[in-house]
């Protein structure tokens, strides 16, 4: 794990809960909110770093397997329907993206990750 990412402090239920929330919404083919994720995992406080801390580790471990982000099926539930800011900076330091984290180019990013993560099948990760 990078040096610049929080520190994973989630537990074995927790982030296998995170892990089939995504895979769910994957194939249904849909996008889900940091807010949707933080009710349905119940996550302790501080739920929203936890949370963002756990995305930015599995956005490490698929970038490691060459594999598209599953953390860009995270958004938030801003006009934008975007992921946050922390999402795109980290997404950079592991080289899958380069520019501003808002605007089209970071939109048209997320858009073709999105498709790539819908069509591709994850093995099992426990």
């Amino acid at each position: 794990m990078s040096q610049q990412a929080p520190a994973m402090r989630i537990s074995r239920p927790h982030w296998q809960a995170l892990l089939d929330e995504l895979e769910s919404a994957r194939r249904q083919r849909h996008l889900v909110t940091y807010r949707a994720l933080l009710e349905r995992l119940q996550l302790p406080a501080p739920a929203m770093q936890t949370l963002a801390a756990a995305l930015e580790h599995l956005a490490a471990l698929d970038a490691q397997a060459e594999r598209p982000l599953r953390s860009a099926l995270v958004i938030s539930q801003s006009a934008s329907r975007l992921p946050r800011t922390g999402f795109f900076e980290c997404v950079a330091r592991l080289g899958r993206f380069a520019g501003p984290a808002d605007g089209p180019a970071a939109a048209s990013w997320h858009a073709g990750e999105v498709a790539r993560v819908f069509e591709f099948i994850y093995p099992e990760i426990s």
